[in-house]
């Protein structure tokens, strides 16, 4: 039986300007443009314009951002290692 997760993964965006997640365990990368994660549910990338970490609490999951969200990509962690394996060979 899988082990459940410590937090719970959610997110809520309001106006596509104020995303609120829970679940996080690791901020991968982050500038304006581009914020990628480790969550509970896999590598999530949040991309857009004028991005900005509001709040950040590793030990309880939680994530504020704010700017002008332009998308959400979910990739599942055993196939962005198996790309890495393709592109290097």
């Amino acid at each position: 039986m899988p082990e459940a997760p410590k937090h719970h993964h959610g997110l809520e965006l309001v106006d596509r300007n104020l995303l609120t997640m829970t679940g996080v365990a690791k901020v991968e990368t982050f500038d304006d443009r581009e914020i990628v994660l480790h969550t509970q549910l896999g590598l999530l990338t949040v991309r857009g314009e004028s991005l900005h970490i509001r709040h950040l609490d590793l030990e309880q999951g939680d994530l504020v951002l704010d700017g002008e969200v332009g998308a959400l990509l979910y990739v599942a962690e055993s196939r962005r290692k198996g790309s890495w394996r393709r592109l290097l060979k």
